[in-house]
């Protein structure tokens, strides 16, 4: 006899109940894809400092830049991120993640690895043109949204 008979309607009820209940916590579980946006876009970073801006009719370029500047604060899925550089004789010299998602200790173990390489890579590409951290996609995309809005700021 089959085992979702009439004449066993309880097994029944259980089984649906559990298909139910599982069905549910698949679909719960499930998380939503959003790209971070900075945290106000009508809302300007901080002026570079450490060093003169380029006056407005000036044609300085990048090879004049230099001083710190601090990019916009991007509010990612799992917090805000947010990058100071300075930059030197034309070229970007440091990179420090101001924010970070570092709430748990979850974040600090992907933050605790993923910071530090995409230092490096901004260094070396000597732009917000970097890979993101396989394992930490927001945070390398706020990285990324954040190191652009600095590097604008400096007048890299």
């Amino acid at each position: 006899m089959h085992a979702l008979k009439k004449s066993r309607p309880l097994r029944r009820i259980v089984l649906a109940g559990a298909a139910t209940v599982s069905g549910m916590v698949l679909l719960l579980s499930l998380k939503p894809h959003t790209a971070p946006t900075p945290a106000s876009a009508s809302a300007k970073p901080p002026a570079a400092s450490g060093g003169s801006s380029p006056s407005a009719g000036s044609t300085a370029g990048a090879e004049e830049a230099f001083g710190s500047a601090t990019g916009d604060t991007v509010q990612t899925r799992w917090g805000p991120v947010q990058v100071r550089v300075t930059v030197q004789g034309g070229r970007l010299t440091d990179v420090t993640a101001v924010q970070y998602p570092q709430d748990n200790p979850r974040d600090q173990e992907i933050n605790g690895y993923a910071l530090p390489q995409l230092r490096r890579e901004a260094l070396a590409a000597q732009s917000a043109r970097i890979d993101a951290v396989s394992g930490a996609t927001y945070t390398s995309d706020g990285y990324r949204q954040s190191l652009q809005s600095a590097l604008d700021s400096a007048g890299f």
